[in-house]
């Protein structure tokens, strides 16, 4: 098997790339600046955080001073350009220190009533503009463009007067310094360096192999290793990108290879790797925003993701299965594809990290200090057969460190920028306004307060990385459908997903985009492919909202286990029949009827109640016998 190439691609999947700096000496600052931010994080998680105004504040500072070495106003430009950079990066810099020098003063004034300062009015315009900058330097106009247009209406089209909203982006604790740069520094950051030091000890090469010795020689095998292989590398990455350049340069070619068109072979890679940012145990940055949100432990938002992932997998499994067999795609032979006994014999231990990941959160130990104990048993676990062992160096930390702190830039900037949009919704009373609008629209109907808090999803998340586009819903939208009746965790979780489906739902679909380069395929046939392929993936967020126990939200396990364990089987029943309906194949090729019975006893089994379980599993049972008799009088016309 063919190594695989390390990742590069940073963890929102929507990020510029970088430019690397011209000197020597430019190059030796960026990589100081990065592994320091790096080995500062990893010994907040060890041994406890400053105060959070100082801690945020440190976090946004070697942000800040990363993106403006990193992403020039004008790569290669003349000294001018050079100035400006240097200019806006001592800025960004300075509001911060700003903050430091007169903590005693932040911390003793009363907020809103004490005047502010003519440093504190200046600081507070400088920290939006360096913001909003250098967001727009990482990932693109959205997010600054949106920020922007939320300041205007705070400003202009409301009473709050201007000292007050510039109290509250900049120095309260609901702005750029929030809850949301908190996360970032608290929680990314350690697990974007967990990601960087699993990579350098050779785990991906690991899920790859893996997932081929298990997969590959089934019908289809090559698809199927695209998705086993994405949801474990999902675990240490949380971008549908990166999944995508490191999955895709080996899964592409042998999807095509055994009979694959290219757009479904890029839809396949593009949905599998999406799915990383819902799979347990670290899933994507965003999750660990909503622990805050929801102040709840980050496992327990781990534990509620489970079966909604594991049904996304399920449906994109049994697309690739129903693909292939429709079209006689056999696998990779199994003289071609590594043992797997000698698989885990070689590498196995590779995933002892993540097991101490899962071991710590299920033991209660907090997320970060489980991070930081897998980051630094990474290199050591590797280190423990020969097989792992070659190529292992001091180098390997160092670089890890550096690629930590430069792969977390945009989640950084993202939850600054988001800090803006909070604050204006906060003071402005925007979210209650949000929450009218949308139960007016939805006329006490759930159902459509759902489909306009989907929409908006997808068309937050065309256009910003997935939790930049969730932290919106979250102050817009999700209070309403929360006041409708759902619980709060089904109703975030719902936010959740629809800002991730949007990487693979056209015109936007950035996962789409990159795998479809990959396949040489048209980028529009790749996209509506992967809407297909994902179809029961746009139902299973409505299936845990009327049900929340595909949450494993229960009152009382010791009552309710068999009602949850019916209705995860219910549900997987539910994608798998819809995937054989739109995919034309069940057991056997399936007539116009059969494929119309499936949709709709996928969509029964969908609907929580033993009525609708009982309607789908009836319609199923006639299709499965339809296609049984099929094949028996096939089987006797071929013997006689």
């Amino acid at each position: 098997m063919p190594e695989i190439a390390t990742p590069r691609t940073p963890i929102q999947s929507d990020e510029k790339p970088a430019t690397a700096p011209g000197s020597k000496l430019l190059r030796g600052l960026v990589g100081a600046i990065a592994v320091v931010m790096s080995l500062y994080h990893m010994y907040v998680a060890g041994f406890g955080p400053p105060e959070a105004v100082i801690f945020r504040g440190t976090h946004l500072m070697f942000a800040v001073g990363l993106v403006f070495l990193l992403y020039p106003t004008r790569p290669g430009g003349g000294i001018g350009w050079r100035l400006l950079d240097w200019a806006l990066l001592g800025l960004g810099l300075a509001f911060v220190l700003n903050i430091f020098l007169n903590y005693q003063a932040f911390t003793n004034r009363i907020i809103y009533i004490d005047e502010l300062t003519t440093a504190d009015r200046f600081f507070a315009v400088v920290s939006v503009l360096v913001v909003l900058e250098g967001t727009r330097r990482v990932i693109g106009w959205a997010l600054p463009l949106t920020a922007l247009v939320f300041l205007v209406y705070a400003a202009v089209f409301t009473q709050v007067k201007l000292p007050v909203l510039m109290e509250q982006v900049y120095l309260s604790t609901e702005g750029i310094f929030g809850s949301t740069l908190g996360v970032s520094a608290s929680y990314v950051m350690l697990f974007v360096i967990f990601g960087a030091f699993m990579e350098r000890s050779g785990t991906g090469q690991l899920f790859m192999d893996f997932a081929m010795s298990i997969t590959g020689h089934s019908a289809g095998g090559p698809g199927k290793v695209a998705v086993v292989s994405s949801s474990l590398f999902g675990t240490v990455s949380g971008s549908a990108v990166a999944n995508v350049m490191v999955d895709g340069p080996i899964t592409i070619p042998l999807m095509k290879r055994t009979g694959f068109r290219p757009p479904f072979a890029a839809a396949v890679e593009s949905v599998a790797s999406t799915g990383g940012q819902i799979m347990p145990p670290v899933m994507g940055a965003a999750a660990f925003v909503m622990a805050e949100f929801l102040s709840v432990p980050y496992a327990q938002v781990a534990l509620w993701a489970l079966v909604p992932a594991l049904l996304y997998y399920a449906a994109v499994f049994f697309a690739v299965h129903f693909e292939a067999k429709r079209h006689r795609l056999a696998g990779v032979p199994r003289d071609q594809l590594p043992r797997f006994t000698l698989v885990m014999a070689q590498r196995g231990h590779l995933f002892t990290p993540i097991l101490i990941v899962l071991l710590g959160l299920f033991m209660g130990y907090s997320a970060p200090l489980c991070a930081l104990v897998a980051a630094i048993s990474c290199l050591p676990v590797a280190a423990m057969r020969a097989t792992t062992r070659e190529g292992l160096r001091w180098k390997n930390v160092l670089e890890a460190l550096e690629e930590g702190a430069k792969n977390a830039l945009s989640v950084a900037m993202a939850c600054a920028c988001a800090g803006i949009v909070i604050a204006c919704v906060t003071i402005t009373g925007l979210g209650i306004v949000f929450t009218q609008i949308v139960i007016a629209l939805a006329q006490d109907a759930l159902i459509l307060a759902l489909l306009l808090t989907a929409v908006a999803g997808i068309i937050l998340g065309m256009g910003m990385p997935t939790t930049p586009a969730y932290i919106v819903m979250v102050a817009l939208l999700v209070p309403a459908v929360i006041k409708m009746g759902v619980v709060a965790p089904a109703a975030h979780m719902f936010a959740f997903y629809f800002a991730i489906l949007s990487a693979i739902t056209p015109p936007v679909a950035l996962a789409v985009f990159a795998a479809a380069s990959l396949a040489k395929a048209n980028m529009w046939q790749s996209g509506f492919a992967a809407m297909r392929a994902a179809a029961p993936a746009y139902i299973v967020p409505f299936m845990f909202v009327y049900e929340p126990r595909l949450l494993l939200i229960v009152k009382d396990w010791g009552a309710d286990w068999p009602f949850v364990l019916w209705s995860v089987a219910s549900a997987t029943v539910g994608v798998i029949c819809l995937s054989g309906g739109l995919f034309g194949w069940l057991l056997g090729p399936a007539l116009m009827w059969q494929r119309a019975l499936l949709v709709i006893a996928a969509c029964c089994l969908i609907k929580p109640g033993l009525v609708t379980d009982a309607v789908g599993l009836a319609l199923l049972a006639v299709v499965v016998a339809a296609q049984l008799l099929e094949r028996r009088r096939a089987a006797g016309a071929a013997q006689s």
